[in-house]
């Protein structure tokens, strides 16, 4: 029964991540970076300046703008970009990487547009916090009639959460402890609890976390990273030469390397990019939409820097240092691959102990991140209380996750992000003028 659904499973997989999907993906995002003038690189300086600017007087908000963006990157910045990452290397060879790039790089004006709706549309529920993202601006900004597919994202949404954000985390992380003898179980055990303790506070708790840990992090992987790259310099144009030809032309099997086709880095780079960055998806704006600001615009700066942080600097850390230590040939996949990379030059405590601690960290802060999409998205659908039952669902299937098999979680979890991006999708499409109309208004009045 069990080899029936996952087959099963694959099938839908298929074709959901098909060619219909990816062209979703790619046409959204040229549709927003050509209605706001390439914004992710014409203003890449005014976002960096944003982001980064001291703010005095703030409007209506939960959270600071900087909290709002860390909770999101915690969403973000999770296991996909190391065992994700990887995966996509070992299934779709190195042109993989160019896809996620594209991802990446259309990504940041997809994810601005949710963010900036996600803000425009924000409603404050009764005794809760403010509450947004697609299924708000879906309802709000379409109108009755499409009140449906509001419906549907907030069920995939609280559904996909179990997928993206809690299985595959813990899954990830125990397959790491498991190297140091530590048992899953033990894992899922440990994680239910550190979990715990913190969804019971809320978002505000989630993000006082959140904004220590996801900087913390970022700059402790990426420094390892970059000293295994610059170590291996001297591989760089071969690496890069490799990303572009595998990119469009099939790559023969090499070492425990199978070989892939184009399809097969074009469906694993997309996919682990979107996995990955979220873009088009409509989780994150599920968090921004809690920020302190003053316009959307100005919190929609802090959508792209999130996806260039993620996707252009973290994931491509940890697929240069794959690929200049030559590992991704040895056959292995997922957290392993990375760890391999760490240990080519770190030595094989030192290097997977930097590996499974940076796991450990986002994996834990994606945990928490998608448990606050997860229950607000059930808090559209049934109310504010419904926020309590869910924080208290969320964490049994943890332990799930710590104890199940990698492929079989990361196939359901794909298979439900996908079925999440549609409706999402097409709400960004219809509501293209307003968020063109906004970014005119901004640069106009706001200088």
């Amino acid at each position: 029964m069990m080899d029936l659904l996952i087959e099963l499973n694959s099938k839908i997989n298929r074709i959901i991540w098909g060619p219909f999907l990816l062209f979703l993906l790619i046409g959204i995002g040229l549709y927003y970076s050509i209605g706001t003038g390439f914004i992710q690189f014409k203003k890449f300086k005014r976002m960096l300046k944003e982001v980064f600017r001291k703010r005095k007087n703030e409007l209506e908000g939960d959270i600071t703008p900087l909290q709002a963006v860390s909770v999101a990157l915690a969403g973000t910045v999770g296991v996909g970009n190391i065992a994700g990452v990887a995966t996509a290397v070992s299934l779709g060879g190195p042109g993989a990487i160019f896809w996620m790039w594209i991802s990446g790089f259309l990504g940041m004006a997809t994810k601005y547009a949710e963010v900036v709706l996600g803000i425009k549309y924000r409603i404050r529920q009764i005794r809760g916090p403010l509450l947004g993202g697609p299924m708000v601006y879906i309802r709000r900004g379409l109108g009755k009639k499409f009140n449906f597919l509001a419906i549907t994202f907030a069920l995939l949404g609280a559904l996909a959460a179990f997928g993206i954000g809690n299985m595959t985390q813990a899954n990830s992380v125990a397959i790491g402890l498991s190297e140091f003898g530590i048992s899953r179980f033990f894992t899922g055990l440990l994680l239910i609890l550190s979990v715990g303790l913190v969804t019971i506070g809320g978002l505000k708790r989630i993000a006082q976390v959140a904004i220590f840990c996801v900087p913390f992090m970022c700059i402790l992987y990426f420094l390892g990273a970059m000293v295994i790259i610059l170590l291996n310099f001297s591989h760089l144009p071969q690496v890069f030469g490799l990303i572009f030809k595998g990119a469009f032309t099939p790559l023969a099997a090499s070492g425990g390397f199978l070989g892939a086709g184009v399809k097969q880095a074009v469906r694993w780079g997309m996919a682990r990019g979107v996995f990955s960055n979220e873009a088009g998806l409509g989780s994150a704006p599920i968090a921004h939409a809690t920020a302190k600001t003053d316009h959307p615009v100005r919190q929609g700066f802090y959508g792209i820097f999130e996806v260039f942080i993620d996707t252009i600097v973290i994931c491509s850390a940890t697929a240069l240092a794959i690929l200049v230590t030559d590992v991704w040939k040895t056959g292995s996949t997922g957290a392993i691959l990375t760890m391999l990379a760490f240990q080519n030059v770190f030595g094989k405590v030192f290097g997977f102990s930097l590996v499974v601690f940076s796991m450990v960290l986002t994996a834990y802060d994606t945990i928490l991140a998608w448990g606050f999409y997860g229950e607000t998205c059930s808090a559209y659908l049934f109310g504010p209380k419904a926020r309590n039952i869910y924080r208290l669902l969320w964490l049994p299937p943890i332990l799930i996750g710590a104890m199940g098999k990698l492929e079989i979680i990361w196939n359901l979890a794909d298979t439900l992000n996908g079925l999440m991006a549609i409706p999402n999708l097409i709400a960004l499409f219809l509501l293209g003028k307003v968020v063109f109309n906004l970014t005119k208004e901004f640069f106009k009045n706001y200088t």
